[in-house]
């Protein structure tokens, strides 16, 4: 967030915002030429964001199985992130390229793109990545085996599914954009830029061309019951003001306690490249910790599964960025 918002006041005020922002000119016009006393007083009314169904947002994914790209979950979770965003009402593009992997192995990319109001240029983008890591690599005990990825990608897609439920009566100058990154967590740590290919397909080749957003959120690992979120590096060094608005939004709402407005280490994650190939700002919501890896400690390992998701976690961050949305 650049500024925090206010709330809309009553009378010719409130309503003159209202039309201004709208996408449609012709709109504008007619409604500006109104009498003043036929004018409605209105209010902000935020919805609640519902965690406990993203919660079941979350097992439906960990119950078709890994989202390992080239596997059957994969694919079916795909379809079903797909045929959520239409029941939504959500106009849906898909990004469908194939690609060569670090190691040489070829994947199809699916990158999922869920458009609210495309008629509109004041644009938010929200992300997540729905593929999980191939392997547990970080499991002591067995680091080949496969892993739910509960939080580490199927919170963030829950949030943004959930999220879908409630644009309707958001801002009518503001359009928005879910976009679920493919292939996030394919990489190897010792090969540059092999992490985050979804995200960088999209920052080279949008779903529209010469899109433009004026800053945007990523979701990564948002649902543990102890997460703690705190001011990622690259987010301070390319949406500072962002950053710290967004956070002061959520202590507002009561959720401190998760928000912790303190700098932490950097991570290439998907909003690097949305930042540094795409030019938007983006800030990434991310559960970060200052002991070991400085990921959760069920990070890349076999424990990374529903028991540990927290629908008020995931409720946090959802009503944050409802709040966000409802009142820019």
């Amino acid at each position: 967030m650049v500024t925090l918002s206010r709330k809309v006041r009553l009378g010719v005020l409130s309503f003159l915002m209202l039309v201004l922002g709208s996408c449609d000119q012709n709109s504008k016009e007619k409604a500006s030429e109104l009498p003043m006393d036929s004018q409605p007083t209105s209010t902000i009314v935020v919805p609640r964001f519902d965690g406990d169904s993203a919660l079941a947002m979350v097992r439906v994914q960990v119950g078709f199985g890994p989202r390992i790209p080239g596997s059957s979950a994969h694919r079916r979770c795909g379809d079903w992130v797909m045929a959520a965003l239409q029941e939504r009402g959500l106009q849906v593009v898909e990004q469908k390229e194939s690609l060569t992997m670090h190691d040489g192995k070829v994947f199809e990319l699916r990158n999922i793109v869920g458009v609210f109001r495309p008629q509109c240029t004041k644009r938010l983008v929200l992300a997540a990545h729905w593929d999980t890591r191939p392997a547990a690599d970080m499991d002591s005990e067995n680091p080949k085996a496969r892993m739910d990825g509960a939080n580490d990608g199927a919170s963030g897609v829950a949030v943004l599914l959930e999220l879908g439920r409630h644009l309707d009566s958001i801002p009518a100058d503001l359009g928005v954009d879910l976009v679920f990154f493919d292939l996030e967590d394919y990489g190897a740590p010792d090969v540059a830029d092999s992490y985050g290919i979804g995200s960088q397909y999209w920052s080279r080749r949008p779903h529209v061309v010469g899109y433009r957003a004026q800053r945007g959120v990523l979701l990564d690992m948002v649902g543990a019951a102890d997460a703690r979120f705190c001011w990622e590096g690259h987010s301070l060094q390319f949406a500072p003001d962002w950053t710290r608005a967004l956070w002061q939004r959520a202590a507002a709402l009561g959720y401190g306690d998760l928000f912790v407005p303190v700098p932490c280490q950097p991570v290439t994650d998907d909003h690097y490249y949305v930042n540094t190939l795409a030019g938007i700002p983006m800030v990434d919501i991310i559960d970060l910790r200052s002991e070991g890896t400085g990921f959760p400690p069920h990070w890349h390992t076999t424990q990374d599964r529903i028991e540990v998701i927290s629908p008020r976690t995931m409720a946090a961050v959802g009503q944050t960025l409802l709040d966000i949305l409802y009142r820019p």
